[in-house]
């Protein structure tokens, strides 16, 4: 269904009740379809050391379309940003078998007033690899939407980071797994104003197994809501959600999960945990965590949420050992997202988000 055919949502729905659609649309006049500029993209090894091997960039096919675009019909940011690309998609193709030697650093820059970019993931059987996507960019608006497959055994680590600058980002996930595949999906945010990301993965093949981990970084007035959905289709699937952010000056983060069990989803497995960390008295934090179970022989399901600030007897102990105020914060910090960090890939994957994360902590914390 094309956009100007769909309903404006309504707050009612906890997907737009904290970050209104006209809060998130370029001009606020919902019923447009602004004109809007392609992102550059650029593909590469992490250390830039080698050509990612059976890895390639490619513009979209009708075929293409219509094997990997399965969700978001009826989606509001789906169709919005399919509009704003005018049809155009890029495919990220990862051959059958695919193992490359180095993680792949997927770039992607966002410039002038209107950004979009329509993303198709097209992941081979039996692939095994790491994909680093940068978003970033002085764009005043960014829609980045990522639609495909992990195709049949794949393993695949899938981390995404928003470092935009003062603009606003509308990013939207729909990703299916397929038969055995293992899949650890990280976000890593300490850009844009504004941030609103729809995240909806789903498994209908047996055996799927799904990690998703969040470390968000929210400082001064940003506004970070991002939704995860989860959906257990087929026996024996297993998925875990754990979202960290830690929220400083008059930051609000918001996040929501929603796991669901469908009827004849044997054996599923599925838990989900938000934590955040508040730095000041004027920081917000909002977590709901949902569970849908339609299915009674399942393994666990299971939520939690936690707010708090920064311990201060571990402050103490720092202090005590000759770390300034300052410097103490900015390591329980950085150990509070480290604590998601460290599940998201490899040691060259996790010094990479570590060095980000520590970049950003020294300039703005």
């Amino acid at each position: 269904m094309a956009y100007s055919e769909l309903d404006v949502p309504d707050r009612a729905d906890h997907l737009w009740r904290y970050t209104p659609w006209h809060r998130i649309h370029p001009s606020g006049k919902v019923s447009e379809v602004p004109s809007a500029q392609g992102a550059v993209i650029d593909l590469q090894s992490l250390d830039g050391s080698t050509e990612p091997g059976g890895v390639s960039l490619e513009v979209a096919t009708a075929e293409d379309l219509e094997r990997l675009c399965i969700n978001g019909k009826e989606d509001v940011s789906t169709q919005f940003i399919e509009a704003l690309s005018a049809g155009n998609a890029v495919v990220l193709r990862v051959a059958r078998k695919a193992k490359p030697s180095q993680p792949i650093l997927l770039d992607i820059d966002c410039q002038g007033e209107i950004a979009a970019l329509h993303l198709l993931l097209d992941i081979g059987e039996l692939a095994e690899f790491e994909l680093i996507t940068r978003i970033h960019g002085k764009a005043d608006w960014a829609g980045i939407l990522r639609q495909g497959i992990y195709g049949d055994g794949c393993n695949v680590n899938d981390i995404v980071i928003n470092h935009m600058g003062e603009g606003r980002l509308l990013r939207t996930d729909g990703i299916h797994l397929g038969r055995d595949a293992q899949v650890r999906c990280g976000s890593v945010g300490s850009g844009a104003t504004r941030c609103k990301a729809d995240l909806r993965y789903t498994m209908d093949q047996v055996g799927a197994s799904l990690k998703v981990n969040g470390s968000i970084l929210s400082l001064d007035g940003m506004h970070n809501d991002h939704h995860i959905e989860i959906l257990h289709l087929e026996p024996q699937t297993h998925s875990r959600l754990d979202w960290h952010s830690a929220c400083a000056g008059k930051s609000r983060t918001i996040g929501t999960g929603m796991l669901r069990i469908e009827a004849g989803a044997k054996g599923a497995d599925a838990a989900q945990a938000f934590h955040n960390l508040l730095l000041s008295k004027d920081a917000e934090a909002d977590s709901i965590p949902e569970l849908e179970v339609s299915e009674n022989d399942v393994v666990g399901c299971g939520h939690g949420t936690a707010n708090g600030p920064v311990d201060d007897d571990q402050m103490f102990y720092l202090k005590t050992r000759g770390f300034s105020e300052g410097e103490a914060r900015d390591m329980l910090v950085a150990a509070f997202l480290n604590a998601t960090l460290t599940d998201m890939g490899s040691e060259a994957v996790h010094e990479h988000l570590v060095n980000i994360l520590t970049r950003d902590l020294s300039a703005d914390l």
